[in-house]
Formats: C-alpha cells, structure tokens, sequence
C-alpha cells in the first residue's frame, strides 16, 4: 500500500522568488543524493513541478505547487518505501522552511 505527504510551507518571497529557490534546491539535492542511486524526471510547467524519481523498480511522484505566499508539496510513495513517510515528512518541512525562510543563504556543494 502506498503512503502520500502532504505538506504547505507559508513564505514572504513572492511566487518568483520562491520558485527560483526551490529549483535550486531541488537541484542541489538531485546533484548530491537522486542521481548516484536513481534516475529522476522533474518537469516545470509554470509554478508546478512534476517529479518522477525511480530506484530499485520503485516509482515515487512528487508535485510541487508554488504560489505567492506559500508551497504546497505533495509526494506519493510506492509501499516499499511507505514506512520512511514519517521520517521523510520532518526532513522534507524542515528543509522546505530553511529554504523558504528569509535569511537563506543556499547551502555549498
């Protein structure tokens, strides 16, 4: 059985601002973690982005809706990865948050 998180972080940015911020990190977090053990597909089309990450033949969706004063992140885990949704929910906010947050200063590879 699959597990959804659903979770919406407020922010001060702007729809722009909050946008260009979590591609970046979307980025940084693909470069460092998803491609040494996943293939991955992220598709902007506007302010949602639709992502598609594959590994060990299990398929997690995300969608990511940005608007002007908050981002609202849904991802869908396939039952094999269902028991990490708890854990994954508390990274996920956090690091939406440090993102977010007005003095953010983008972490260095």
């Amino acid at each position: 059985m699959s597990d959804s998180i659903v979770i919406a972080v407020p922010h001060n940015l702007g729809a722009d601002e909050a946008r260009r911020r979590i591609a970046a990190e979307i980025d940084r977090l693909k470069q460092e973690y998803i491609n040494k053990f996943a293939y991955s597909e992220i598709v902007w089309t506007g302010d949602t982005a639709n992502i598609r990450v594959v590994a060990l033949a299990q398929e997690a969706k995300a969608r990511i809706d940005v608007s002007v004063d908050s981002v609202r992140i849904e991802i869908v885990l396939p039952w094999l990865l269902a028991r990490l949704a708890a854990p994954l929910r508390a990274k996920l906010t956090a690091t939406a948050k440090d993102t977010l947050a007005l003095g953010y200063a983008p972490k260095q590879s």
